[in-house]
This record gives structure tokens, C-alpha cells and sequence, in this order.
């Protein structure tokens, strides 16, 4: 049965890579996925456009000529990659991927589909805790603003707690590798 094999065939970052934001939404190419679940783009779109009832808007969209020439410039697509690409592509958001499992109705399909809303699911709950830590964040600054008004506390210690907080938000600065010989 192939649960968890493709696991080790496809990585989260793999997935994770062809994730793209369009429309406000999470989704990912028709090509990209064809390649993931092993079949060429146009079989892929064929079986949807066969059980296209099953591929409402909000599962399944085709991207807009500016859509398509943000994403090259963004993702810097090579002209060889473009000329590939004779029609605008459609993409998939998480409901429609999962929807795709069923028309293509392979082993394939099923494993790589559970590969892929693992990725959904793990990205979802990062959203949630950094959300949740914004709101943290937001609150002690409000609160530490509010103790600054209401009390005769040194402020110099009160502007000390601030920068110390400002510094914690920070994300840290990666240090740069150093480009040639070295000892």
C-alpha cells in the first residue's frame, strides 16, 4: 500500500518550494504537481477538465497574464522554462489538490496528495504561533506603554525594557558567508 513511502521520495521542502501565494490563496502549479505525481501536465488538466464539476473556482483557478508574468519575474523562470509554457497554467489550492487524488485515481496520487497536506497542515499551525505571538507581543508592548503613562517609574528603565523588547522581536542576522579562499 504506499503511505509513507512517498515520504521519503518527496521532501516537505520539495513541496514546500512549489507553494506559491496567488490571490490571497496558498496553491500550487498544475505542472509542478503533474511532475510530483508523475504524469504530464496535460493528462493532469484533462482528467480535471473531465470532472471539472468537482474543480469549483475556490479549488481550482487558471492564473491571468499579469498573474503569469509576476510569477516568472518572482520566481526568475528562465525563457527556456517560459517557452514551455504555451497556455496560462492553472493552479490548485489545498481543497483542489486534495480533490485531484480522486481523478487521478492512482496509488501515486493518494501518496503523494497525503505528502503534500502534511505540508498544508505543518504550514497552517506556523501561521497560527507566529500569529499568536504577534498578538503576545503587540500586548506586552500595550501594556508596558500604559505603565510608562501611568506611573512615575524612571523612565530611562521603563525606554531600557523597550529596547530590550525591540531586540527580541528582531529576528536574528544570519552571518553572511565569506566568497573565495579561505584559511
Amino acid at each position: 500500500m504506499g503511505g509513507g513511502l512517498v515520504s521519503v521520495v518527496i521532501s516537505e521542502k520539495t513541496i514546500e518550494e512549489k507553494i506559491f501565494l496567488v490571490r490571497g490563496q496558498q496553491v500550487m502549479l498544475d505542472r509542478d504537481l503533474a511532475k510530483l505525481y508523475e504524469v504530464m501536465t496535460s493528462r493532469l488538466n484533462e482528467q480535471v477538465k473531465r470532472n471539472i464539476g468537482r474543480f469549483p473556482s475556490d479549488f481550482m483557478f487558471q492564473l491571468t497574464k499579469e498573474e503569469m508574468k509576476f510569477w516568472m519575474s518572482q520566481f526568475a523562470i528562465s525563457k527556456s522554462e517560459a517557452r514551455g509554457l504555451r497556455k496560462l497554467p492553472y493552479v490548485f489550492t489545498e481543497h483542489g489538490i486534495l480533490m485531484l487524488s480522486s481523478v487521478l485515481n492512482s496509488q501515486r496520487a493518494i501518496d503523494v496528495n497525503i505528502a503534500i497536506m502534511r505540508v498544508f497542515v505543518r504550514m497552517k499551525k506556523m501561521f497560527i504561533t507566529q500569529k499568536d505571538i504577534l498578538i503576545t507581543q503587540k500586548e506586552i508592548l500595550r501594556k508596558l506603554a500604559g505603565l510608562e503613562r501611568k506611573t512615575n517609574v524612571n523612565t530611562e528603565d521603563i525606554q531600557a525594557v523597550f529596547k530590550l523588547v525591540d531586540r527580541l522581536l528582531m529576528p536574528p542576522v544570519k552571518p553572511r558567508r565569506k566568497i573565495g579562499f579561505h584559511h
